[in-house]
């Protein structure tokens, strides 16, 4: 089971966001992003789906998610304060060829900014979990809206964990002077995947999920029994069983032996 993790923040964790803060230090690299603070909502990804026209992507970040979502509809528990919520969304100018590629990118590009932020043991999950130490750091979750069978609009909402007390200790060994400002380091390369038609997996961002895999070698009783062995190029995951080997696309992963997990 994996329990949830929350990173360790000084008291400007809790300092309020606004969006020209957020452009401010996004600098030139907001590009053409438009940037919404709300101090609540129901759900980040719902809300710009909801209303999604123009051209122009969009950036939306919540104080507090009154009905956050992860996979499946499951919940997603961001309370006042206790974390870095928001979801970005726009035009996909072209055809993609599946949602879990766009999460399972995301994914790696969340990964790679935290430990350059000195996060330790920074693993991922598939299809959309960022894990350090064994614990649940943030979730990943790619809704789109669809128009003639193909996403016309695509949101990806992240939801970090972030506890400010001091004294708690992190699993994820974030520095200390971190706060919610400076996580939005990771909105750079998940706007570089927002931007781009996403075809399979390159093979520098398979290799970097494979050296984070949190499920590789273990045993799961869902989607299939069996043996997880990595993904593919286009974000499906791979069980051995008895049966042989097979690809999963969809579903939630759950390991054998274990509770069913939070969301």
């Amino acid at each position: 089971m994996i329990r949830t993790e929350t990173l360790t923040m000084n008291s400007a964790a809790t300092d309020p966001l606004d969006a020209a803060t957020i452009v401010a230090a996004l600098g030139a690299r907001s590009g053409e992003l438009h940037v919404e603070v709300v101090e609540a909502c129901a759900s980040t990804n719902a809300r710009l789906l909801e209303r999604a026209c123009g051209e122009r992507p969009v950036l939306l970040a919540a104080e507090l998610q009154t009905a956050g979502r992860g996979r499946r509809g499951r919940r997603w528990h961001s309370p006042r304060g206790a974390g870095l919520t928001f979801s970005i969304a726009r035009r996909m100018p072209q055809p993609v060829s599946g949602l879990t590629g766009l999460s399972l990118a995301a994914g790696v590009a969340v990964a790679r900014t935290l430990r350059g932020m000195g996060a330790v043991a920074v693993a991922l999950k598939w299809p959309n979990d960022v894990v350090a130490g064994g614990a649940k750091l943030g979730g990943i979750l790619v809704e789109a809206r669809w128009r003639d069978q193909r996403p016309d609009w695509v949101a990806i909402g992240l939801g970090v964990n972030i506890a400010p007390p001091a004294d708690v200790p992190s699993a994820a060994g974030l520095r200390p002077t971190a706060t919610r400002l400076a996580l939005l380091e990771v909105l750079v390369p998940v706007l570089r995947v927002a931007a781009e038609a996403r075809g399979p997996l390159s093979s520098a961002e398979l290799a970097d999920f494979a050296a984070r895999d949190y499920a590789r070698g273990r045993r799961c009783a869902r989607p299939a029994r069996g043996v997880v062995q990595g993904i593919t190029s286009d974000g499906a995951l791979i069980i051995e069983s008895a049966g042989g080997v097979a690809h999963y696309r969809g579903g939630s992963l759950e390991f054998a032996g274990e509770e069913r997990e939070a969301p």
